[in-house]
């Protein structure tokens, strides 16, 4: 086919992720990309890199599940802190997207009331908590709920 150029297929490539002030990287939606670890310091971390107005809102979920389960073990995995108690497994983590935090109750199913978000486990359920939207008073029966039920024990032995 004489005058058509060959095109060649474009190519495309990601731009390289630059940390932010606290010199971390904020991946997709901006969640913090914190490397695994457990403890305190690592979820520390995570909240205190999370972008605008999740960080204060990270901050409150924490003090809350800290003030509700008082013997909680924290951990950081997949770049999202989770919360334990030792002996029954991890039972609620969070994760940032680009409008809201996603806070994951892993044995959701059992709760009362039912958080609506659900996917392909048939326990776990979540709500998306969006920025002027923290419910204190409902998140704070479900992790009352969610700690004293059997967790999820995936990870490690908790």
């Amino acid at each position: 086919m004489a005058g058509k150029a060959s095109r060649k297929p474009a190519t495309r490539t990601r731009p390289a992720l630059e940390p932010n002030s606290e010199g971390v990287v904020l991946l997709s939606g901006g969640n913090p990309q914190i490397a695994k670890a457990d403890g305190d310091p690592p979820v520390q971390a995570y909240i205190a890199a999370m972008p605008g107005w999740k960080s204060a809102t990270g901050r409150k979920l924490d003090d809350l599940i800290v003030k509700t389960v008082p013997h909680v073990r924290k951990a950081v995995r997949w770049n999202s802190p989770w919360y334990g108690v030792e002996g029954e497994g991890w039972f609620v983590s969070y994760h940032v997207f680009t409008r809201y935090i996603k806070v994951t109750f892993l044995n959701g199913a059992s709760l009362d009331p039912v958080p609506h978000g659900g996917g392909k486990d048939p326990d776990a359920r979540w709500v998306n908590i969006h920025e002027h939207e923290f419910d204190e008073e409902l998140l704070e029966t479900w992790i009352r709920q969610s700690a004293a039920l059997p967790g999820w024990r995936g990870f490690d032995t908790l």
